[in-house]
């Protein structure tokens, strides 16, 4: 049977889910993923539907919508978190993919610091610099989609007071390794701060370190 050209899309964005589960980002029915589709004439993306286990999934249960909501390809809802993506991908014409997670470490540190600073050198070439926390704003709403762009501005990763993390990039695999790094990253800044007080990164490192992220995303 010959294949779809978004087939391949939809059991990428499935495997990334299930990463997502294997690497004890999510729980349950938490968490999103989704990539961008190319298409002329149009704005489209492959995404996971809302409330359903991803042991449960197959491919076919991958939806396929435009920018607009609009169905193309699927019969489950989408993930609430739609808005979010879209304006996401909006915003940032780099980015390829979305993994959102409730991932434990950053999600703590999402009620509890403003930020979670440069701290390790693979943090700020793979974010672009701090991960920022983005103001609460009700899931699912347009409104929480306009505060992640606002505080993401052009690094990978942001945490969602009250919520959880979000992570882009270039490609579903890329967004997958900035989730599963920012968890990492999260986990030692709550440690270090129970130990005493956090050293950032210097300054003038950061910003060298900035630039090489800004070369792989070209911004």
């Amino acid at each position: 049977m010959r294949k779809h050209p978004w087939d391949d899309a939809r059991e990428a964005v499935l495997a990334t889910a299930l990463g997502t589960v294997r690497l004890g980002l999510v729980v349950g029915t938490s968490g999103n993923v989704s990539v961008r589709l190319d298409q002329r004439g149009g704005d489209l993306l492959a995404i996971t539907p809302s409330g359903r286990l991803y042991s449960t999934l197959d491919s076919a249960d991958i939806l396929v919508c435009g920018f607009d909501g609009g169905m193309v390809q699927g019969e489950l809802p989408p993930s609430t978190e739609l808005p979010t993506h879209v304006a996401i991908y909006r915003a940032r014409p780099d980015v390829r993919a979305v993994v959102h997670t409730h991932s434990l470490y950053a999600t703590v540190a999402a009620l509890a610091a403003p930020e979670i600073p440069p701290i390790v050198d693979e943090m700020v070439v793979a974010v672009g610099g701090a991960v920022k926390v983005a103001d609460y704003g009700f899931p699912g709403t347009e409104e929480l989609g306009a505060k992640v762009v606002a505080a993401l501005g052009q690094r990978s990763a942001v945490l969602l007071q009250n919520h959880g993390l979000v992570a882009v990039g270039i490609s579903l695999q890329d967004a997958l390794a900035v989730a599963e790094l920012v968890e990492r990253m999260a986990h030692i800044f709550i440690i270090a701060r129970l130990l005493g007080p956090v050293h950032p990164l210097a300054a003038e490192v950061v910003e060298q370190e900035a630039q090489i992220y800004r070369q792989r995303h070209s911004l």
